[in-house]
């Protein structure tokens, strides 16, 4: 399973980096969230999937 955030898309909101922290890190310039690694870790696969689900701007995608 792979990640994306859609940069152009992503106004800048935290959830991901709250639901999926080992996957998203926080920015400390503009509070955005951005991916650490393509690669999701197995356990950290659900946390990604609801990050997604939950993305406002539907900024985020997967791939498996």
């Amino acid at each position: 399973m792979k990640v994306h955030v859609d940069s152009d898309r992503c106004q800048g909101h935290t959830l991901c980096s709250m639901i999926a922290p080992k996957m998203f890190e926080l920015s400390e310039i503009d509070g955005h969230s951005s991916p650490v690694s393509e690669d999701v870790p197995a356990d950290q696969e659900e946390n990604v999937r609801e990050a997604v689900r939950s993305c406002p701007e539907r900024a985020i995608a997967i791939t498996e």
